[in-house]
């Protein structure tokens, strides 16, 4: 039994397949963008190869030989599936899963309540959020995009620049009115501090850049994730500190207020980062302008 090694030429294939489907050298020579005497060459070649003639030639006619007419209709049906895999694959570029990883409390805060917008106008493309802190790797992890902190340098990656980190204390409206004054931040000593373990310079760094370096609290209450800090600020347990644009919704909802009009601007951002060479794929460069579009109406 043959195998893919032991079949002619691919050019030689192609150029009798044209030949032999429009019946003029020209026009099969029009259709693959060679010269005439081009495709004759090939088809003569393929003939050595396979030493049997698939052509009859008479009086500047061209007319398919008893072998030819075996041989034409499984090339056009092998032609005709490569097109249709590759038109396929085309296809899947402009559909299919997108897995974004992206950390835990900005895709609940920030990412998902804005997800819709890109799903209406993409319904083809079936996006999957992965939330982790480690560092993705793009060759093995069935990652196609990340969200990621830092200041915009990863090498061997592309990043987009989506907004700068700007730290607020936040809490329920409930603790700002019954609770101790929160008119001052020289008021928090008199509260509950909510930290996050991953980040334990924001309130230390927000509360020098308010005038109160050394400020001892009620008590503070140390949690996992910036997400179980602003759950328990919701609660009214205490004050937390997160990014401006992370508790944007909350405040606007009214689940959270600011009470202090004072933001730390800090000198690191979130960053959409992925492969240099994947930028041009068709579901990464939609979801990448859509992204910027959404992170600078912000």
């Amino acid at each position: 039994m043959k195998t893919t090694a032991d079949l002619p030429p691919l050019n030689a294939l192609r150029s009798f397949e044209a030949t032999a489907r429009l019946m003029t050298l020209a026009a099969a020579a029009e259709e693959l963008n060679v010269t005439p005497s081009a495709i004759s060459h090939q088809i003569r070649s393929l003939e050595d190869v396979l030493g049997v003639p698939l052509f009859h030639r008479v009086n500047r006619r061209l007319i398919l030989t008893r072998e030819g007419q075996v041989l034409l209709p499984g090339l056009s049906d092998a032609f005709r599936r490569m097109v249709a895999a590759v038109s396929a694959l085309e296809s899947n570029k402009h559909q299919g899963v997108l897995t974004v990883s992206t950390l835990e409390t900005l895709a609940m805060h920030w990412f998902m309540p804005r997800l819709p917008s890109f799903q209406s106008t993409h319904p083809e493309i079936e996006v999957r959020i992965s939330t982790t802190t480690r560092v993705v790797d793009f060759e093995h992890d069935d990652i196609d995009l990340a969200i990621r902190h830092g200041r915009g340098v990863w090498p061997g990656l592309s990043s987009d620049f989506l907004f700068a980190l700007e730290t607020i204390p936040v809490c329920s409206p409930t603790l700002a009115t019954t609770g101790a004054p929160l008119d001052d931040p020289a008021d928090l000593s008199q509260h509950i501090l909510l930290h996050t373990d991953a980040r334990p310079d924001e309130w230390p760094d927000w509360l020098a850049s308010a005038g109160q370096p050394g400020l001892t609290p009620l008590r503070s209450l140390i949690f996992e994730k910036t997400n179980f800090a602003l759950a328990a600020a919701m609660k009214g347990i205490g004050v937390a500190i997160a990014d401006r644009h992370i508790v944007a919704e909350d405040i606007d909802t009214g689940r959270l207020i600011a009470p202090f009009p004072h933001a730390l601007n800090r000198d690191t951002g979130y960053y959409l980062v992925y492969p240099a060479n994947w930028a041009d794929h068709p579901k990464i460069r939609m979801f990448r302008e859509w992204l910027l579009s959404v992170a600078q109406d912000d």
